[in-house]
Order: C-alpha cells, then structure tokens, then sequence
C-alpha cells in the first residue's frame, strides 16, 4: 500500500516513514510543505496521504486545506492529519467534508506504533479514525439536544464510533458482547432522529451529528 507523508519536522518524518514500513506501508514520496504535497500525490497516486495539520510557510492550517485539495482533485484517496494539539475544528472540517478515508490524530499517538498503525489502516481501507483525545473533549460539550438524549454508556459508543471502531471494537473496548453494542447503536439512531438507510451510512450520519454539536 503506497503512502506520502507530509511534515516538515525531518526527524519526525523519518519516524514516521520507519512506523509505515512497520505497518506495512510502502512510503512513496516525502514532503516538507503543502506545495510538495500536492506535487507527491500527483505523481505517486498514493492509497494513503499522512498530513501535519501546520506546515510552511504559514503554520497555520496548511495541511487542512492541502487535504481538501487532494480530496477536490482525486477523489477517495485517504487522507489522516497529523496535529500536536488537540484542534477539534480542524477534525470537524474535514469529517463534514468527506465521510470515509479520513482521520484526525494528535502526533503522540505515533508513540502506540500498534494503535497508530491500525488507525492509520482503518483509514487507508476506507473507514475513519478520530483521536480519543479529541472525542473526549467534544464529549464534555455534550450538553444540547438531541445528543442531551443519550445515556452515558450511549455516549461512550458514540465516541468509540467516531474514532472509527468497528462494532467489535467496541465491544472489546467497553467488555460487553457485540449484539449488547448493536442495541446501543440502534437507540443512538433512534434518539438522533437519523433516517432508515443502510448501516454504515447511519454511522457516519452520527459521527457527523457528533462532531457537529462541537461547533455550534
């Protein structure tokens, strides 16, 4: 699986290409600002883009819209930034964008080699992947209507949901069966007022609600 990496830190891009190839990652090209970015990914069509949020010449939010540029240009390929702090619009800007192939992680995450592989992974195969650092801040914002409906277990899948966790996952996470995480999910669709389509659909319109609510 081929894979960019844009960061403008040399030595924390070379832990993270050394990370990728642990993982399995074919590491294509590398970049140290936006601009080199986009030039990677139109000449290497990379299965993965691995974004700082903050890069040259601005350090403001470069990566951000160099993201929503690859995914303007082509379409489907997975995107996950990179921020050293928890900047929960950022992560609500590209998730209302783009519902699959994304992903949002705080660059300590690097350090759990196994966990940041596997959200990595998650996003290269088309599912998303949310910092548990930023879904617990967006909880602490959890105090209007409809999200006010749910319970505090019901809250606690829907932060696992947003990091990307597979109904297994959950089920792992909170030591309860699968069919007990179905249930809750179920009442999330419900309480949330989300309309009868498919499954994955319905997650990400939840997600979507979630991250919502942090910015109104």
């Amino acid at each position: 699986m081929r894979a960019v990496i844009a960061e403008d830190s040399v030595l924390l891009r070379v832990g993270l290409v050394k990370v990728l190839e642990m993982g399995g990652f074919q590491v294509t090209a590398e970049a140290g600002d936006a601009e080199g970015l986009l030039a990677a990914v139109a000449e290497h069509r990379p299965e993965l883009a691995l974004i700082d949020v903050r890069m040259p010449p601005g350090f403001t939010d470069e990566g951000v819209r160099a993201a929503m540029e690859i995914r303007r240009r082509w379409p489907g390929t997975p995107v996950v930034l990179l921020s050293q702090y928890v900047e929960e619009r950022y992560a609500a800007d590209l998730l209302s964008a783009h519902t699959s192939g994304v992903g949002y992680l705080l660059k300590q995450r690097v350090a759990d080699v196994a966990d940041f592989v596997a959200a990595v992974r998650r996003v290269a195969d088309g599912g998303t992947a949310l910092d548990p650092q930023v879904v617990a801040q967006l909880l602490l914002r959890r105090d209007s209507d409809p999200l006010a409906r749910l319970t505090p277990r019901e809250r606690e899948v829907l932060g696992l949901m947003a990091e990307g966790r597979s109904n297994a996952g959950i089920a792992q996470a909170l030591v309860v069966s699968e069919s007990a995480v179905a249930k809750h999910i179920n009442n999330i669709f419900a309480k949330l007022d989300l309309p009868v389509v498919d499954a994955d659909h319905r997650r990400v319109l939840a997600v979507l609600r979630f991250l919502g609510a942090s910015r109104a």
